[in-house]
């Protein structure tokens, strides 16, 4: 275990399940209308170990992360890399000005 003093410097992803009461819609059905969710915080998410809801300004912060984390992944799809003998093709002269560009065709 290491030793730590003070704040963490990074913020740790916890690991979110869907609210079992409104199954992740944030509202439920009242008998005339529609209500927030007591249970989530009318967010639809609550922590995945405890099934508590988390405070409004952690569950900020863990959305963020995981719309970060989402969009990184559609990005990776829409741009694939190559790989193989294309990738070594594909890459630029490694060697520096003056190199050549001979890749053992």
């Amino acid at each position: 275990m290491r030793k730590s003093h003070g704040p963490a410097f990074n913020k740790q992803l916890i690991e979110l399940a869907q609210c079992p009461t409104c199954r992740g819609k944030a509202v439920i059905q009242g008998v005339f209308h529609q209500l927030a969710c007591a249970q989530c915080n009318a967010s639809g998410w609550v922590a995945a170990v405890t099934g508590e809801a988390l405070p409004l300004e952690e569950l900020v912060t863990q959305l963020s992360l995981r719309l970060q984390a989402a969009q990184r992944h559609i990005n990776e799809l829409k741009n694939p890399r190559a790989t193989g003998p294309e990738a070594l093709y594909l890459d630029g002269n490694r060697r520096g000005g003056g190199g050549t560009n001979f890749t053992g065709d």
